[in-house]
């Protein structure tokens, strides 16, 4: 149990200081730009179920806030590299999520796994 306690003090020192990043689509693109970027991001491990009807990011409906959520899920499950908020130059990092993010729709700032150590729950 100790080393559980101490594990998580460790996990929670190292995400506690890191900063958010996020990466978003440029303004000014067309719909089409947009809607390929979405179709990109999804078909190639984006979390889009939250842009789908009745999901918690579904409002704003409009084709560029579905164009953040999707290359920013796509952007932070493939580790926040740089060339995962490319998209063709049509997409950047930033460091506050969108401005559409009052919307209640929660952008996620970091990869959402955590790879334990093997052997942790023996």
């Amino acid at each position: 149990m100790a080393v559980f306690v101490l594990f998580l003090v460790f996990l929670f020192s190292i995400t506690g200081h890191s900063d958010a990043a996020y990466c978003i689509c440029n303004d000014g693109l067309s719909t089409d730009v947009y809607q390929k970027n979405i179709d990109y991001a999804c078909g190639a491990g984006a979390d889009c179920t939250p842009i789908t009807q009745n999901g918690p990011c579904y409002n704003p409906n409009t084709v560029k806030d579905h164009c953040n959520y999707a290359v920013n899920s796509y952007y932070q499950r493939k580790g926040q590299t740089a060339m995962s908020c490319n998209f063709a130059n049509t997409a950047t990092v930033s460091q506050s999520p969108p401005s559409s993010s009052t919307s209640g729709c929660v952008y996620p700032s970091s990869p959402r796994c955590v790879v334990l150590p093997e052997g942790f729950y023996s």
